[in-house]
C-alpha cells in the first residue's frame, strides 16, 4: 500500500503546485493588462486631454457602422466573440491615433458594433466614439487562443488592412509608435493594455507622436 500512498501524495503535491502556478500566471496577466505605461522619450511633452464623446481628427470613414464585409458581422474574429453586453472581467482602455500626410484622421466610432433586426451584438474590442479610445471589455483575461489582445484583432474586427504600406486604406510608408517610442515589429502584435498609446503615422510629413491624457477615472 505504501507505493499507492506515495503516488497519491505526489499527485496531490503536483495539483497544488499547478494551482499555485496558474494563480500566479493569472494574477501577473491581470497586473500587466492594467499597468499604465510611461510615455517614451519621443512623445510630445504636453498631454492632449481626451474626453469621452469627442471626435479627434478629420472624419474620413463615413459609414455609421464602419465594420466592412471582411470584418465583424457577428461571427467570432480572432477568438473574439460578439456578445449581447459589455463585460468587466477585463476592462481597459487603449488610445489609437492615426495621422495621414500630416493630418489626424479620426478613428471611427462604433467599430465592433454589429447591428441587426434582432438587436445586434458587440465585440469585446470596440469604439464608442471618434476619440480614438479603444474599449477592451472582455469576459476572459486572454483570448481563447492565448496571448494578449492586440491591435491586429481590432483591425480584423473592423475589416481593414494593417500593413506597413496600408492602414485602413490610407496608403503610404507607415511609422508606428507605442507609448512614444518607435515600434518596428509586427503591428498586428501591438498589445492593447491599460492606457497604452498607439500612434500610426502614414505618408509625409512625419508627425511626432502626441502624448494623450485619458479622461478622469477612465
Amino acid at each position: 500500500m505504501r507505493p499507492i500512498y506515495i503516488g497519491v501524495g505526489i499527485a496531490i503535491v503536483a495539483l497544488i503546485v499547478a494551482f499555485v502556478i496558474f494563480n500566479y500566471w493569472q494574477k501577473r496577466t491581470v497586473e500587466q493588462a492594467y499597468a499604465t505605461p510611461t510615455p517614451g522619450p519621443n512623445a510630445s511633452s504636453k498631454p492632449i486631454q481626451l474626453t469621452d464623446g469627442q471626435n479627434l481628427g478629420t472624419k474620413y470613414f463615413k459609414q455609421k457602422y464602419p465594420d466592412t464585409a471582411q470584418g465583424g458581422r457577428g461571427q467570432t474574429i480572432d477568438g473574439i466573440d460578439c456578445g449581447s453586453q459589455e463585460y468587466a472581467t477585463l476592462h481597459v482602455h487603449t488610445h489609437l491615433a492615426i495621422f495621414y500626410n500630416g493630418k489626424q484622421i479620426a478613428v471611427p466610432q462604433y467599430i465592433g458594433f454589429a447591428p441587426s433586426l434582432s438587436g445586434g451584438c458587440l465585440y469585446w474590442i470596440h469604439t464608442h466614439d471618434g476619440s480614438g479610445i479603444i474599449h477592451l471589455e472582455a469576459p476572459e483575461i486572454s483570448p481563447k487562443q492565448g496571448g494578449p489582445y492586440t491591435l491586429g484583432m481590432l483591425f480584423d474586427i473592423w475589416g481593414q488592412p494593417l500593413e506597413r504600406q496600408d492602414v485602413a486604406g490610407l496608403v503610404g510608408d507607415v511609422t508606428a509608435y507605442v507609448n512614444g517610442s518607435k515600434y518596428d515589429g509586427d503591428m498586428h502584435q501591438i498589445p492593447l493594455g491599460a492606457h497604452q498609446q498607439i500612434v500610426l503615422v502614414i505618408g509625409t510629413p512625419s508627425v511626432p507622436p502626441p502624448n494623450y491624457a485619458f479622461p478622469p477615472n477612465d
